[in-house]
């Protein structure tokens, strides 16, 4: 007779926002393996309909204060999308810049603050201050370094402010860029330590196969910012198609709504644009992979955490290309956007659809705008990363529980919260569903 086990992990630590791990097994057979998600559903899309596209970015910043920036930039692309707005090229660089600070930033904090305490046997982050106070510092550092830099570029990390339709309300200065290209150079001297660190950590041995999502693009570019949607299976569409891609669906244990393409699941993520795109990512990042036997394709879902050391590698040398780039030829102080109430000056509204397609931390973020003939969003949908993985967490957890069977309870209490840390889930983004029960109907 095969074991049985209930687990019912509540409030699930070192995760941004609230969610259960629970699984039921009976006689060696998986019954249950859900990961329910609780928290209270956040309207954005009702907050923004009726309000101006040039507000948008500054409410829907406030879905997350980890990936602020690139709701942002998600959000700006839907708004100047929708009314035939074209960025100049200075401008698409400063958001690329942005962009890889942010994936950089979140991924420093997901390797250091919420994965290595497993790996390195404490409960938390404080735990490592014991033998580990170098690694602590090291983190912390290398933190502050990059949100002086969105500080530089966007006035802040955490709810940006000059990152706006059109442009920046306020361009970096030479001394400004001088100044990012110390901190990044700053952050380039800590990542062998980082390297040597992560290189260290020793995840579960598990495969599951399965659709990984991505941007993705024609020329050499890591793609981030703009491309296609495509997939491991084969599948290549435009932004503007995102809802046939996601196919999003209600589950009864969730307040955050599944997807699936082309399998039961797929996840995006930092491992799905490795597998995708890791033949694009810079010479140095593409050396780390190799040095810690990151492989395209791999299908062990743990390995994500490889897989945004590798991107912050890459993110790293990339922003100071760009800065070098920047401070060769210099900034264009006179693309600077002049906002007023509800509008941008000099940038012509129209009515249109709009989608904005952007790469962050967790993975592909979309957001879309109907617009009227005044700029005023008339309907909005946002399609968040963490909710795209959901499922596929799940399909994880149903193949993962019958393999770590023999071990202890604790083990496999363990193994499983790691599982949904190594998707570093953002749950409060993700949650969108209401469900309401009409008494007396």
């Amino acid at each position: 007779m095969g074991r049985n086990i209930s687990i019912n992990q509540e409030f699930l630590t070192r995760v941004e926002g609230h969610g259960h791990i629970v699984v039921d097994v009976k006689n060696g057979v998986v019954l249950k393996a859900e990961l329910q998600i609780i928290e209270s559903p956040r309207f954005f899309e009702a907050l923004l309909k009726g309000r101006s596209i040039f507000e948008a970015q500054h409410i829907t910043s406030r879905i997350c204060g980890i990936c602020a920036c690139g709701h942002s930039l998600a959000s700006i692309q839907a708004g100047e999308n929708a009314i035939g707005f074209l960025p100049s090229e200075q401008t698409l660089q400063l958001r690329g810049l942005l962009l890889m600070m942010e994936n950089l930033d979140s991924h420093l904090l997901h390797l250091y603050l919420l994965v290595a305490p497993d790996l390195l046997g404490v409960e938390s982050f404080l735990g490592m201050m014991d033998n580990h106070a170098d690694a602590v510092k090291r983190a912390l550092r290398m933190k502050k370094q990059c949100n002086a830099v969105c500080d530089i570029l966007v006035g802040r990390h955490v709810h940006p402010i000059s990152c706006v339709i059109g442009g920046f309300t306020k361009l970096p200065d030479v001394r400004q860029l001088e100044t990012i290209r110390t901190l990044l150079q700053q952050l380039k001297e800590e990542i062998p330590a980082t390297v040597e660190m992560v290189r260290q950590f020793r995840f579960p041995d598990f495969v599951r196969e399965t659709e990984y999502v991505a941007l993705v693009n024609d020329d050499n570019d890591y793609p981030l910012l703009y491309g296609d949607i495509g997939s491991s299976d084969a599948v290549r569409k435009k932004k503007e198609a995102y809802r046939s891609i996601t196919n999003e669906f209600v589950v009864p244990h969730s307040t955050a709504k599944h997807a699936r393409l082309s399998r039961n699941s797929y996840a995006v993520g930092a491992l799905a644009r490795f597998n995708l795109n890791g033949d694009k990512l810079h010479p140095a990042a593409q050396k780390v992979a190799e040095k810690i036997g990151l492989i395209a394709p791999c299908h062990n879902p743990f390995f994500n955490s490889y897989a945004q050391l590798v991107e912050a590698v890459h993110c790293t040398e990339e922003a100071l290309q760009i800065v070098e780039q920047l401070l060769a030829k210099g900034i264009n102080q006179w693309e600077a956007v002049i906002v007023g109430i509800n509008e941008n000056q000099n940038i012509a509204v129209r009515e249109g659809s709009g989608v904005g397609a952007v790469e962050v931390p967790r993975g592909t973020l979309f957001h879309h705008y109907e617009v009227d003939k005044c700029g005023i969003i008339q309907q909005a949908n946002c399609v968040i990363p963490t909710g795209q993985n959901l499922q596929n967490i799940e399909d994880d957890m149903q193949k993962l529980v019958p393999e770590i069977l023999h071990k202890s309870d604790a083990e496999i209490r363990l193994t499983l919260e790691m599982l949904v840390r190594a998707y570093d889930p953002c749950i409060s983004c993700s949650t969108h569903f209401l469900k309401v029960e009409f008494v007396g109907r």
